[in-house]
């Protein structure tokens, strides 16, 4: 009788507790389109704390959320977001929390929540050393994700891009190999006035007023405080209307060049900060003047607002989350707990986006060993399994060679080179897709700074032609088989790469940008081709082939003299020209195609400007 007694008592209790833990779990709202590819948003009500509070919620407190679907299964760190509607209030204080999710799949998902609570519990490598937090912990439920309704460069009609074990990342839902041109500066690009503790340290803090024209109304869901962020989405609607598909961003430059980017808390007021940081000899703000395991709520609210219009404008978001005079700050250069926060941080928030890569370091020089702890931290840790690089001098890119292959979860590299004339660039893409595809494990590879770092890319009025960028950087690039090119401002020109406030201060060399991806999207399987300048003879000549079926030549000078080696096929192949310099269709020159007899043949003479650089295709013609 006393074993049933107790035992009646036991099942009392568990049932009381039971109630307890049910009232204080909360219905999980649930926000967004629920499509394909589009961001879904639970939120949750958790427990009633702060930026600040004594146990540090983003630390102490670790969310998760497992989503299922018909074999397919995603673990998606979640992040603590005050009261919910931060990017408006800029509170500092409340009970929600929220995961962001972009299925990939229609049909319905189910959903499993961990809400766990301990010592560093959001670092660590065994989230079971944490015990339950209550609240959303273990609770469950389900959505029913229909087909996407998006068209055109929107990310969302186009799916995830994915590094696919190939030189080119592609798209998971249009199937479509992605070539990227765009923008690497400024790479302030976030010191924005209108963002909640926006710095102004050195004079370089930005407004982005000469893109106010450029702010479309369908942009006005993105604004935050009714007005703020409109100069920000006119200059993103900028670049897109040139058809640029990728801009660059720092994260944290906290004692770097700019050092007005952070997303962290200061614990000082904005003032004593900018007085501290005006001065470059002054490199100690990290260690004094940050809480370096909090975050601002609200600025990183406001940041996935721009993110988040870019993705409606078909953006590639490239994620310099560190630079080299940042990289040793966290942890003391020694990748620990300050990193592995900062990183799930940005991944919790901003990982779900469609077109990213996430570059561990811009002018990296760290020992390859803490590359590599940062590097698999990441990879184990975004389960969208994004794009991951990262970028060193172009006279240290020797270290690439201790990350290719399975040496890294590493999928390409982000190159900088410093020839004035960009002559280092087509060479440079080679040595490096040899060596990584020699690994059996192809990189992805793109130019993401190349140019002398004082000129770079010079602006029109100083420039107008671009010959050398055109020629030998843009096409340079693409016939080497690396996936794209991003363009370094320099740091002394006008609009420089901290100074840059008007992305038309290159408007001229946008045009040059479209017609080149124009002609690899219109024209040629870019994908299933090789580089193989051996095959042709001539001046200053690129090749791109598969061969037996369709060549592209690059000729900076004298096409007239370009031949080309088809081989002894007996094939007939027919010949176009298309004009890098203005763009347009495909044109007719002096001799409309020829016959792969013995060797090399002559392609003919241009229809214009034989001495200018010109592009002919010859494709095999079919009946």
């Amino acid at each position: 009788m006393n074993f049933l007694r107790n035992f009646n008592l036991w099942m009392v209790l568990l049932f009381l507790l039971a109630i307890c833990s049910c009232k204080k779990q909360k219905a999980v709202k649930i926000e967004g389109e629920l499509k394909k590819w589009h961001r879904v948003t639970l939120n949750f009500q958790g427990p009633e704390t702060s930026e600040l509070a004594a146990d540090n919620p983003f630390l102490n407190y670790r969310l998760e959320v497992i989503f299922e679907n018909n074999g397919k299964r995603y673990i998606i760190p979640g992040f603590y977001a005050a009261d919910g509607n931060a990017a408006e209030t800029s509170s500092e204080k409340g009970n929600i929390w929220k995961v962001h999710f972009t299925p990939d799949a229609i049909g319905e998902w189910t959903f499993t929540t961990s809400f766990k609570k301990g010592n560093n519990i959001a670092v660590a490598d065994d989230a079971t050393r944490g015990t339950s937090a209550a609240y959303m912990d273990g609770q469950k439920g389900k959505f029913i994700i229909l087909e996407s309704d998006k068209t055109g460069i929107d990310n969302r009609a186009k799916g995830r891009l994915q590094y696919v074990g190939a030189s080119y990342l592609k798209f998971a839902g249009s199937k479509k190999y992605f070539i990227k041109v765009g923008v690497d500066a400024p790479e302030n690009l976030l010191a924005f006035n209108d963002f909640d503790v926006s710095t102004n340290a050195l004079g370089l803090q930005k407004e982005w007023q000469p893109h106010a024209k450029d702010f479309e109304e369908t942009a006005k869901p993105f604004l935050w405080k009714k007005t703020k962020g409109k100069n920000l989405l006119g200059a993103i609607n900028y670049l897109a209307s040139e058809e640029l598909n990728v801009f660059s961003f720092l994260t944290f430059n906290v004692d770097g060049d700019d050092r007005n980017i952070f997303p962290h808390l200061l614990k000082v007021p904005i003032k004593a900060y900018e007085t501290y940081a005006s001065n470059k000899k002054n490199i100690e703000a990290w260690e004094t003047m940050f809480h370096k395991t909090r975050f601002d709520v609200s600025k990183l609210a406001q940041w996935e607002r721009i993110f988040e219009y870019a993705e409606t404008k078909g953006m590639f978001l490239h994620f310099k989350t560190h630079e080299t005079e940042t990289d040793h700050l966290m942890d003391k250069g020694v990748f620990g707990v300050e990193n592995k926060l900062y990183y799930r941080e940005l991944i919790a928030r901003f990982g779900h986006h469609l077109s990213l890569n996430w570059n561990l370091g811009e002018e990296n020089d760290q020992p390859i060993s803490e590359v590599k702890k940062a590097a698999n931290y990441v990879s184990n840790l975004d389960a969208y399994n994004s794009h991951l690089v990262i970028h060193t001098y172009p006279n240290k890119d020797d270290r690439f060679a201790e990350l290719i292959g399975d040496q890294s979860p590493l999928t390409g590299a982000s190159l900088q080179l410093d020839h004035p004339e960009f002559d280092d660039v087509h060479p440079r893409v080679l040595k490096w897709r040899k060596k990584s595809n020699a690994t059996g494990r192809k990189w992805a590879l793109a130019v993401d700074e190349p140019g002398k770092a004082k000129i770079a890319l010079l602006p029109d009025d100083e420039d107008a032609e671009h010959n050398f960028a055109r020629s030998r950087a843009l096409w340079g690039t693409l016939m080497a088989g690396g996936y794209g090119v991003e363009w370094y401002f320099g740091y002394a020109s006008p609009n420089s790469d901290l100074t840059c406030q008007d992305f038309r201060s290159r408007d001229l060399f946008w045009d040059q940008n479209r017609y080149a991806l124009h002609f690899f999207n219109q024209y040629i399987p870019f994908w299933e081709m090789e580089p193989n300048d051996d095959l042709t003879a001539g001046d200053h000549t690129y090749c791109l082939a598969k061969e037996g079926t369709v060549y592209v030549i690059y000729a900076e000078t004298n096409a007239a003299k370009v031949q080309l080696n088809l081989g002894d096929s007996e094939k007939l192949f027919e010949i176009k020209w298309y004009d890098p310099r203005s763009g347009g269709d495909l044109q007719q020159g002096s001799v409309s195609a020829v016959k792969a007899t013995n060797g090399l043949v002559k392609l003919g003479v241009p229809p214009s400007a034989s001495q200018k650089d010109w592009v002919i295709l010859v494709k095999e013609k079919t009946p």
